[in-house]
């Protein structure tokens, strides 16, 4: 299935149904008085997040969508029958943007997570409706209101608990493959990974879901190369694992091009945990290596990681890494919940 990470899309509520004007007639009764039913309600758009899905491929095809009008009403007091809701189906991580795409209307991050995105007009009232003391024979009803309609973004980014960064052809995929049972597709020329990719990763007798970003390259923060909806999927990721090539000649380079992008790119991402690794370590020296790794620890300040993710070697010591920081990720999570949940004077 073909991955797709936006779309626009059109959406418009049901308008509701007409009132009646409608007088009750039977025989030996001269004055029935009226009797018109109120209109339907128009159909509802409601947008569920569901963990099944992992594209918007399928709004590639069909980009509108409208719910139907509600019922007219009926003499005898009959009232018009709701029209049914439209139901869109997203995955868990789908983000709705106005059609600036700037304003967030809704963020479905839970599985199951419902919301009444348009709300269908209500119908309109009967002359039955209008009947006072002082108005015995009322002959005339509303029109139903009208439902809402616009056109909006939705942005998928994905949930993963760690994301994989750094230029293109820094052997992320080929990692994403050795610590999971993804299968990524795997080349020795860039860009191979377009689109980007989960993997599960179980360690400790537990698990985490480990995401494989295309490559990233220089001004990709400015949109160059599709950087900023790559970059978009590593908003919601607890650590990044920046790999980069050992055979590069000037790590040090490579290793700013991904912080500059990260940086301008904002959202958070720069003040990530980081786990730096140098890949690719099973075709050079171990002189050439403890060089290359005392280079970059001294210019980012952080400890780097040495792997080979075609060996294997220093493949667990990563993950083991990156499940560190999930670990306190998901602690302090937890420990927010229960805080507001004190907090909170109802519970």
């Amino acid at each position: 299935m073909k991955f797709l990470d936006q779309v626009k899309i059109f959406l418009e509520s049901g308008h509701g149904g007409a009132g009646c004007v409608s007088f009750r007639r039977e025989k030996y009764i001269e004055h029935g008085g009226p009797d018109g039913g109120n209109g339907g309600k128009g159909g509802d758009i409601i947008i569920i997040a569901e963990n099944a899905l992992n594209t918007l491929i399928d709004y590639r095809y069909q980009q509108h969508f409208r719910a139907k009008v509600g019922g007219h009403g009926m003499g005898r007091n009959r009232t018009g029958r709701d029209a049914e809701d439209v139901i869109l189906k997203v995955p868990v991580g789908t983000q709705i943007f106005d059609e600036d795409k700037e304003t967030l209307l809704a963020d479905l991050m839970e599985e199951g997570q419902r919301i009444i995105f348009l709300r269908g007009g209500d119908g309109g009232c009967g002359n039955a409706h209008y009947k006072s003391s002082t108005n015995q024979a009322p002959r005339h009803s509303t029109p139903g209101f009208p439902g809402q309609e616009m056109w909006v973004w939705l942005q998928l980014k994905l949930i993963a608990d760690a994301g994989l960064v750094g230029l293109p052809n820094a052997g992320k995929s080929t990692f994403l493959k050795a610590s999971s049972r993804a299968k990524p597709k795997i080349a020795d020329y860039p860009f191979t990974t377009l689109n980007p990719q989960l993997g599960v990763v179980y360690i400790y007798d537990s698990e985490f879901v480990l995401a494989d970003l295309p490559g990233l390259i220089e001004d990709a923060h400015l949109g160059v190369g599709l950087g900023t909806r790559f970059l978009g999927h590593a908003e919601r990721c607890s650590v990044l694992l920046h790999l980069i090539d050992a055979n590069a000649e000037d790590v040090v380079g490579h290793y700013h091009t991904i912080r500059h992008e990260l940086i301008e790119y904002g959202s958070g991402l720069a003040d990530k945990p980081e786990v730096i690794a140098l890949n690719k370590c099973d075709s050079l020296s171990d002189e050439v290596i403890e060089e290359k790794k005392s280079l970059l620890e001294k210019e980012s300040g952080k400890e780097v990681m040495i792997l080979s993710a075609v060996s294997g070697q220093g493949v667990k010591e990563v993950l083991a890494a990156l499940y560190r920081y999930i670990l306190e990720k998901r602690d302090a999570d937890q420990s927010q919940e229960i805080i507001e949940i004190e907090a909170d004077p109802e519970e």
